[in-house]
């Protein structure tokens, strides 16, 4: 996986990557140390205890199971820090190139993977996640352009211990759901990186978080992007705070689809107008 800092992440390099490379890339040392440990006590606070679980047969382990990979959703109604993290400028430079100028952001969360956490099976993601039920999808749909990009905020250690996400380099091409036959997990990469670095990826690469086999979480804040005219996969706006949009950057009212005025009523529009003409 390609390299990149904040002074050398030039974005028709990235995107060349994205659709025509590997399909993912690393943009190191993003986050200062005071974001990522803002951003973990949120999370945690958020997603309860590592408490003990004991695993029996059964319903009871596949509880267990479960209890060890937690979610937060709708990040930016839980702290600032992520509000810097969606709209951050090398992210904001880099996206305009591969989604457009006016791209959105179609979901904000975490992922939090605790010690002996099972992974995820091989996927790709929004809009393309059900890519397996293809008879739902349109004919010809292809991979010629993007309407995804993934970042994954570290803010643990990726490792292969911890469980850092897995990808094929190249599937994005194909658009295609995975299946046994591809052999993800003899073809695979990893997605290594330090807390404070960002996983860059195009979601329809073949990918998904390994089982975390140390002593220590593996979590990672998840943002899904999209081009303007995109549905988004969470509804943000509700839960913001009062007052979160008055304050808002100009960057962030774009994330969150302010500028695009679609779905609206014609027939309002042209009682606004008429009204305007008298």
């Amino acid at each position: 996986m390609r390299k990149f800092s904040a002074e050398t992440a030039d974005p028709d390099a990235i995107a060349q990557e994205l659709m025509h490379g590997k399909g993912a890339v690393l943009l190191t040392g993003l986050f200062s140390e005071a974001q990522i440990a803002d951003a973990r006590q949120i999370i945690h606070a958020h997603s309860g205890q590592a408490d003990k679980v004991t695993h029996f047969q059964g319903q009871a382990e596949e509880d267990g199971r479960l209890n060890l990979q937690r979610r937060v959703w709708n990040l930016l109604a839980k702290g600032d820090v992520f509000a810097d993290m969606a709209a951050h400028p090398v992210i904001m430079t880099v996206l305009r190139r591969f989604l457009g100028t006016e791209f959105i952001m179609g979901s904000i969360a975490a992922n939090r993977i605790l010690p002996g956490g099972p992974g995820q099976e091989p996927h790709v993601d929004y809009p393309y996640w059900d890519m397996y039920k293809a008879e739902t999808h349109p004919i010809g749909l292809n991979a010629s352009f993007p309407m995804n990009a993934q970042v994954s905020i570290l803010l643990d250690p990726f490792t292969e211990e911890t469980g850092a996400t897995a990808y094929v380099p190249g599937s994005q091409k194909e658009l295609r759901y995975p299946t046994e036959a591809d052999d993800f997990y003899g073809k695979c990469e990893r997605m290594l990186g330090a807390p404070g670095d960002v996983a860059l990826f195009f979601g329809a690469a073949w990918h998904c978080a390994m089982p975390n086999t140390s002593d220590i979480d593996r979590s990672a804040v998840l943002i899904n992007y999209a081009p303007k005219w995109l549905t988004p996969i969470e509804e943000m706006h509700a839960a913001l705070p009062e007052g979160f949009l008055t304050t808002a950057s100009a960057d962030l009212r774009q994330l969150l689809g302010l500028n695009y005025p679609h779905p609206q009523s014609f027939d309002e529009v042209e009682a606004r107008n008429a009204i305007g003409r008298k």
